[in-house]
């Protein structure tokens, strides 16, 4: 159950119901072609929670709705010089962290943080399974070492998380949310979302946690679908609800809510991978018809969560 009093993130101003301007996040990930994960799936999902992306390029893909065949960064120089004219010229409330795509950049988005020390910064760390061993294991160790102790909340899967940040894990049960928590904040991490920690019956687990306390976790029933774009989608949308004054335990209950809807209205765009519908909400509903490419009752499990509510600072779809 949620905390009823969860800790504030940061002390962002109050959502002025007659400010017609979105709040801002800073979105630092790759180009996707697919439009499964990176930039593409941040702005839509900002978007779709009542923000405005500011995005800026990592790096891009070569990849389809099945794989990633190979990844070209941007060196550092052309990070930093996209983010600081869009800071000089926006408010930024949040800053959201997904692939850098290299050390250097890492760096580089570490440096600008520190000077917003302020801003709140969600960091997601992606399953980087498909890049080669030498490059995942400098781009985790720049990421533990330079953006972590920037980082506010660190979000990730289950999995990953475990294999990062407790490589050396002996124990024959898998390690809590709590232990991940807890070496996460070793290096600064105040809060640690973790993902799709498996359950029985087909269930998933997600819990918001300290190394003390668990904040809140929401259960959900397993679709029986491979998904491409769920973490980017969650950690966009968590970053957009802090923007518009959320407190952390309620944004991470809604973002989940909203992936989760996402993932039921699903779809292949190709021949691939379910890619997340981030705008369900403006589809024409129709009740007689399943889409036969998408991830369909055959699939998925019973949903059961309540509808996701745009929050006031909703889109004008």
């Amino acid at each position: 159950m949620t905390n009823p009093n969860p800790p504030p993130v940061s002390n962002l101003p109050a959502t002025d119901a007659e400010d017609a301007s979105p709040p801002c996040v800073l979105v630092f990930n790759a180009s996707d072609p697919s439009g499964a994960s990176g930039l593409g799936a941040d702005v839509m999902a900002i978007a779709s929670v009542g923000a405005h992306a500011l995005p800026v390029v990592t790096g891009a893909y070569a990849r389809d709705t099945t794989e990633i065949f190979d990844f070209f960064p941007f060196d550092e120089e052309a990070v930093t010089e996209q983010a600081r004219a869009i800071l000089e010229d926006a408010p930024v409330l949040v800053i959201k962290v997904g692939f850098a795509g290299s050390p250097e950049n890492i760096s580089a988005i570490a440096e600008l943080a520190s000077d917003y020390a302020d801003v709140p910064l969600i960091a997601c760390m992606p399953n980087l399974s498909w890049w080669d061993e030498g490059k995942i294991d400098l781009y985790q160790d720049a990421f533990r070492e330079l953006l972590l102790p920037q980082a506010t909340v660190l979000v990730g899967n289950h999995s990953t998380l475990w294999r990062w940040l407790l490589p050396d894990w002996a124990s024959v049960k898998s390690p809590t949310p709590r232990d991940i928590a807890k070496a996460a904040s070793e290096m600064g991490v105040p809060y640690t979302l973790v993902t799709g920690i498996p359950l029985p019956a087909q269930f998933i687990d997600n819990v918001l946690s300290t190394p003390d306390n668990t904040l809140g976790r929401e259960k959900f029933e397993r679709f029986d679908a491979i998904f491409a774009g769920a973490g980017d989608t969650l950690s966009a949308a968590l970053a957009a609800l802090v923007a518009t004054g959320s407190d952390l335990a309620a944004a991470v209950t809604e973002a989940l809510s909203y992936l989760d809807r996402c993932l039921d209205a699903g779809f292949r765009p190709g021949m691939g991978n379910v890619v997340p519908d981030r705008l369900f909400w403006a589809q024409a509903e129709d009740d007689d018809d399943d889409d036969d490419d998408g991830v369909g009752d055959a699939d998925k499990g019973a949903f059961t969560t309540d509808v996701f509510e745009v929050p006031s600072n909703e889109t004008k779809h």
